[in-house]
């Protein structure tokens, strides 16, 4: 084409009306990609504060919320918005430079519509929406929700189509059914916040703690009956008052004849109270007259699945802090008190009377950690920060035992899970000594 008649063709005025709409068609696509993004990268969590704040965003967060809880309607109806954009404004653009420059305006049209695309339509609009896209996705969600529901039937056309496509695969797709749970999403900012250093481990460990307790048992962080420390009913008043003035516990179980038969729950003070009256005044009748089931409670006894989130509850509710634990048989497991499970949020609560605490884990000079079999895989994992599976065990040495589908003796090695364990030391069938480090 010569000077003439380009001249002639940028004096027409369907020129310039073509420019301005292909400039219009890019802003619409500008829009779609940054509003995909935006309601794509915000988080519910800060939507839900935005809304909560009440402020000029609450309204559109509030409808981004809305937006989000269907991601597939979502994204199809902005995607198809954001390809009739592209693909009409690079065939009015192809027309455009054909009409200018004749035979070379198709591959003009493809150079410069593909840089206006990637660079106003795409990377300049998506990068502002990543940078705060909570507050630009309550801004563009009104727009998108009339856009969404005017290209309602299109949307769930190709929502059928697609479907239909994926189904002989094997893929079923619902509203809804990817979307990370609140837990799952609390716990993976925490660990990208910890790897990043702006949240330090033992609050990762806390808070995570916190959100474990309604997928814990009791049963996993209970005191092993074995470990109990209870008190003989038929025992003299002497060898009891003994007892328990060297127990470092406040609360100790009474049992008559067998220690499966727990017919009371003494508390020191209400002893200790007891022993005054008998004792004090001249005429006190002593401790002959003394019986530990006129102190003792009833025994609160649990079932051995009850969640810790539950159990937490129920010593809230009663007011009490101690539990006897049995299996489906009613056969005594062990006993949790509300101290154990605060443990398992805040870490070890010790006090004046409380053995000390077993030393900082630190590797060998072979680089293996010595650890108590009955050390549970929850605390190693925190102690180390390793991901150890307690889905079929909660001591070290009952996932030994489940994984080598024997008891091992002295001295064998295993390697499952990518560490490699052996067997220190042997007591009878417990592995009391375990040797670990990562492969």
């Amino acid at each position: 084409m010569d000077t003439s008649q380009l001249s002639a063709a940028l004096a027409e005025p369907a020129t310039w009306i073509t420019a301005g709409v292909i400039v219009f068609l890019l802003v619409c696509s500008g829009f779609f990609s940054g509003s995909e993004t935006a309601l794509t990268a915000a988080s519910r969590g800060r939507l839900r504060n935005l809304v909560d704040k009440g402020d000029r965003l609450s309204k559109g967060a509030e409808k981004a919320l809305v937006l989000k809880e269907d991601n597939e309607r979502l994204i199809g109806g902005i995607l198809l918005g954001n390809n009739l954009a592209n693909i009409l404004a690079t065939s009015l653009a192809t027309a455009l430079f054909t009409a200018l420059v004749g035979e070379g305006g198709v591959a003009a049209a493809t150079l410069v519509m593909t840089a206006l695309v990637l660079i106003f339509a795409e990377v300049l609009p998506k990068t502002y929406a990543i940078n705060s896209p909570e507050s630009t996705a309550a801004r563009v969600a009104r727009p998108i929700n009339i856009i969404i529901s005017v290209l309602a039937p299109a949307v769930a056309a190709v929502r059928v189509i697609v479907r239909g496509v994926l189904r002989p695969f094997g893929v079923r797709i619902e509203a809804g059914e990817n979307m990370l749970s609140v837990h799952e999403e609390i716990a993976g900012a925490l660990s990208i916040a910890q790897a990043e250093g702006a949240v330090e481990k033992e609050q990762r460990d806390r808070l995570l703690g916190a959100l474990d307790l309604h997928e814990r048992t009791v049963e996993e962080i209970m005191l092993h009956r074995s470990g109990i420390e209870m008190i003989d009913a038929d025992a003299a008043p002497d060898a009891i008052l003994d007892q328990a003035l060297q127990s470092t516990h406040t609360r100790l179980p009474v049992y008559r004849g067998d220690k499966e038969n727990v017919i009371g729950l003494v508390h020191a003070k209400d002893l200790l109270r007891a022993i005054h009256r008998l004792t004090r005044g001249e005429d006190a009748p002593g401790l002959t007259g003394f019986k530990i089931t006129d102190v003792a409670v009833k025994p609160y006894f649990i079932p051995e699945t009850t969640t810790l989130d539950d159990q937490l509850r129920q010593f809230l509710r009663r007011h009490t802090h101690f539990a006897l634990v049995v299996d489906e048989y009613g056969a005594l497991r062990g006993l949790i008190t509300l101290e154990d499970i605060l443990e398992e949020i805040v870490g070890e609560i010790t006090d004046e009377f409380d053995k000390p605490d077993a030393p900082v884990l630190k590797p060998g000079a072979d680089g293996n950690y010595l650890i108590d079999g009955a050390m549970t895989i929850r605390d190693l994992n925190r102690a180390t920060d390793w991901t150890l599976p307690d889905e079929e065990a909660n001591t070290v040495a009952g996932l030994v035992i489940h994984e080598a589908q024997t008891i091992p003796s002295e001295g064998q090695c295993f390697s499952f899970h990518g560490f490699r364990f052996e067997v220190a030391a042997r007591d009878r069938n417990r592995l009391t000594k375990l040797k670990i480090r990562k492969l």
